[in-house]
């Protein structure tokens, strides 16, 4: 997976790797260190003209090293600066220590700063380093900032988020704006992270592509088209609709087989060429009645099942929504095991009580399956992983993944698309209003279109929901599965 650098996501312990480089790539330290300042600085004369104070709040590394800069920075400019440092200044080390000698701005400890209206705070206290819940006086700290609304710009991370995870550890500070540096981290982009961060800046300070690639994680990046574009099949002039693929969806039983339609006609505007509701007998007047573009067929079991599939031609298949838990599930899904299936909902569950039954059918050759379970749904697949809370949400898909021999859907407004080799991607695009009812049976349609036309199951997934976050934010505010489904468009 090629990473443009826009879209990479660096671990804290990986960025630490880029800074020590750099370190010994004879750049000047001291200079990123000043960049990165005078960034701060920027950004905080950019945004907040009105403010009547900013109050620089400096830790103990070299991240109170850059808000004792950006503190000097806007001495400089002309504006009213208080600064207060946590721990004690004179034991810092290095770069920090130099930043800290060079600031003009006479500290006091941190427990001695009241907030005042027009205050506007940098928070440099611990950036995205931070392993452990933090100190009880930097926690009032960050209670009283939050209690008075005073505007917070975050220096890397807020300080109280955990970098990798995105997780808060004890208390953290809510900004207004984040300015990093170089990339992203993944506690940007997860949540509950991505809402502490406010607008985020990522500004360049100058140390080198190359060294950034080399020491990073290239597997993790944000869900861009970048990711996968390549692997999308397009339509051409001799395309026609065999080549576009065979998409089925299961559908339940008469009264639950509105999610199969979703689903398929989700599938459909997504791409593929035909689509088809394989329906128990039941079900078969009540679906008929609401179809147009999308065929039908009678499937009552899995003898009449596998007799369907000696068609070559039904390549991708959908099963779980309204299906309904249980044996039929299981024995549908496996003898789907050879072909191309996106698994949601009641077919996850249906194996519940013996996951690798599900992995074991899967485990040989190309990856074939796409699980897209939410919360609930991963834990019930997965408990162990699920309930490792020394795991990120990245970490836990990427477990998954490998485990299952799939690609996984971890479903939520942060969702993470994970690969059984490790590639993961971090999805951004999803309107909040996305959370409603068939919005996943939507998803599952469109990741299924994408496989049917060809689209391998990793980047079927990683489009899938992508393009799902797109149609939310075309049907708007207010949407219905139905208005999601209506807005669904081929990449």
């Amino acid at each position: 997976m090629m990473v443009p650098l826009a879209d990479l996501l660096l671990s804290p312990d990986d960025m630490t790797a880029v800074d020590r480089e750099a370190a010994a790539s004879s750049i000047d330290s001291y200079g990123l260190m000043e960049k990165a300042g005078q960034a701060v600085a920027a950004s905080a004369l950019r945004h907040f003209p009105e403010a009547l104070r900013f109050v620089a709040l400096c830790g103990p590394g070299n991240n109170g090293g850059d808000g004792y800069v950006a503190a000097r920075a806007l001495k400089r400019a002309g504006a009213a600066v208080l600064l207060f440092h946590a721990g004690e200044p004179e034991r810092l080390k290095g770069d920090a220590a130099r930043a800290f000698a060079d600031c003009p701005v006479e500290g006091a400890g941190i427990e001695n700063y009241v907030p005042r209206p027009g205050d506007v705070v940098i928070d440099a206290i611990f950036g995205a380093g931070l392993s452990r819940s933090v100190p009880s006086e930097v926690g009032a700290v960050i209670a009283q900032v939050g209690e008075a609304g005073i505007p917070v710009i975050a220096v890397d991370l807020p300080s109280g988020l955990d970098g990798a995870s995105g997780q808060i550890l004890g208390a953290a500070f809510r900004a207004k704006r984040t300015v990093t540096f170089m990339t992203r981290k993944p506690g940007h982009l997860l949540l509950p992270g991505r809402e502490c961060c406010g607008e985020l800046e990522v500004f360049d300070i100058g140390i080198p592509a190359r060294i950034v690639l080399a020491h990073a994680d290239g597997l993790i990046a944000e869900n861009t088209p970048a990711q996968w574009q390549t692997e999308i099949p397009s339509a051409s002039a001799e395309t026609h609709k065999y080549k576009r693929g065979h998409l089925v969806v299961f559908s339940g039983g008469p009264n639950a087989t509105g999610a199969a339609r979703m689903s398929a006609m989700a599938g459909l505007r997504a791409g593929a060429g035909l689509v088809t509701i394989a329906s128990p007998a039941d079900a078969m007047g009540v679906n008929a009645g609401l179809l147009t573009a999308i065929m039908l067929h009678a499937v009552e079991d899995e003898a009449s099942l596998r007799t369907w599939l000696a068609d070559q031609r039904l390549s991708t298949f959908i099963l779980g929504p309204g299906f309904g838990a249980g044996e039929k599930a299981r024995q549908f899904c496996l003898a789907l095991a050879d072909r191309h299936l996106v698994l949601d909902a009641d077919g996850i569950t249906s194996f519940r009580d013996n996951p690798q039954q599900l992995f074991d059918a899967f485990a040989e050759g190309p990856t074939r399956l796409v699980l897209t379970p939410h919360e609930g749904e991963f834990g019930r697949l997965f408990p162990d992983i699920s309930a490792d809370a020394s795991l990120s949400k990245v970490e836990k898909a990427r477990a998954a993944a490998a485990r299952a021999h799939a690609a996984i859907i971890y479903k939520g407004a942060d969702s993470v698309i994970a690969a059984p080799d490790g590639r993961a991607l971090i999805n951004a695009n999803a309107p909040p209003w996305l959370a409603t009812a068939g919005s996943g049976d939507v998803l599952a349609g469109i990741v299924g279109g994408l496989m049917a036309q060809g689209a391998p199951a990793f980047e079927a997934a990683a489009a899938g929901v992508w393009l799902h976050g797109l149609a939310g934010q075309h049907a708007g505010k207010g949407l219905t599965a139905e208005d999601l489904v209506a807005s669904v468009r081929p990449l």
